[in-house]
């Protein structure tokens, strides 16, 4: 029988007790120790995209990642943390979304999500008769976006800031700015002045120009009004027409009233639109590329 998502999250920690692990190894190892049939190990998801047991798998390390009890360290790898250890170390505790809930990072995670409280996929053994089948799958669709979009951000705030400068001009390239041009935006990185990260050409010949300033804050380390006139300042050297300004925290109420006051050129993008944009995108790309559709990380 293949366990659920919960009843995995320890097994989960365990194999990440002595270093860094790669979870199609741990599906491998924990399929192993759970002495699954080739028949469970094979059983799909009704999208027929990816094997149900890997999937809970999966789920059961995002949440842990939630909570701040693994890390990600690389594409599709991951280490315990020191919470993780002390969890593990608990021989007594049950780690489910029970104990999970006691992390302040996991409850802020489930407050993104509370939205779909009232029509949240029924959990193994759980009562589905309150629930259409249009109204669970509608649910589950929103679950996964959640998820991945908290775990997009998570990811951004780790890289360094010339990655997160490229990859802000390539998010923005794909949402549409630039026209069908690949070479049309570029991060300027070291060279960068004026508190310019990066520029976006609107026309074959770069004489509309969007002007990029990109903030990789952590949560909580919202974007100030002075941060707003810089970058004004820095458009109006330029003598540019257009900024958007991005990151990954938020905007303070007076920077909002700042870019307004300053004039209408300057778009702000805080970390949920970057994440929704984002996450949009990820998933046009998994269901069209990937055997994995389905898998809540990335």
């Amino acid at each position: 029988m293949i366990p659920d998502y919960q009843s995995l999250m320890r097994p989960v920690l365990e194999c990440a007790a002595n270093g860094e692990v790669q979870i199609s190894d741990v599906i491998d190892l924990l399929a192993d120790k759970f002495h699954l049939t080739d028949a469970d190990r094979d059983e799909l998801l009704p999208s027929g995209k990816q094997a149900r047991f890997a999937n809970r798998v999966h789920w059961a390390k995002s949440y842990l990642k939630q909570a701040g009890l693994v890390k990600a360290t690389r594409r599709g790898h991951f280490v315990i943390t020191e919470r993780g250890k002390t969890a593990v170390a608990d021989r007594a505790a049950t780690i489910d979304r029970n104990y999970l809930e006691q992390f302040p990072e996991f409850q802020e995670f489930q407050s993104r999500t509370k939205e779909v409280a009232a029509t949240e996929i029924p959990r193994p053994g759980g009562d589905e008769s309150h629930a259409t089948p249009d109204e669970i799958l509608r649910a589950a669709h929103k679950k996964i976006n959640e998820a991945l979009s908290a775990e997009l951000i998570d990811r951004v705030r780790d890289v360094s800031p010339a990655f997160f400068e490229k990859l802000i001009i390539e998010l923005l390239l794909a949402m549409g700015y630039g026209g069908a041009s690949e070479e049309a935006g570029r991060a300027l990185g070291k060279t960068g002045d004026d508190g310019i990260d990066g520029v976006v050409d609107q026309d074959p010949l770069g004489v509309d120009q969007v002007y990029v300033q990109a903030k990789r804050y952590g949560e909580g380390n919202g974007v100030g009004a002075s941060a707003m006139r810089d970058f004004f300042g820095a458009l109006s050297l330029k003598k540019a027409q257009k900024g958007i300004f991005v990151t990954t925290s938020s905007f303070s109420p007076s920077a909002v009233r700042t870019a307004k006051d300053l004039g209408s050129r300057i778009v702000l993008v805080d970390g949920a639109h970057l994440a929704r944009r984002g996450t949009r995108l990820v998933l046009d790309e998994t269901y069209n590329r990937s055997p994995h559709f389905g898998t809540p990380y990335l």
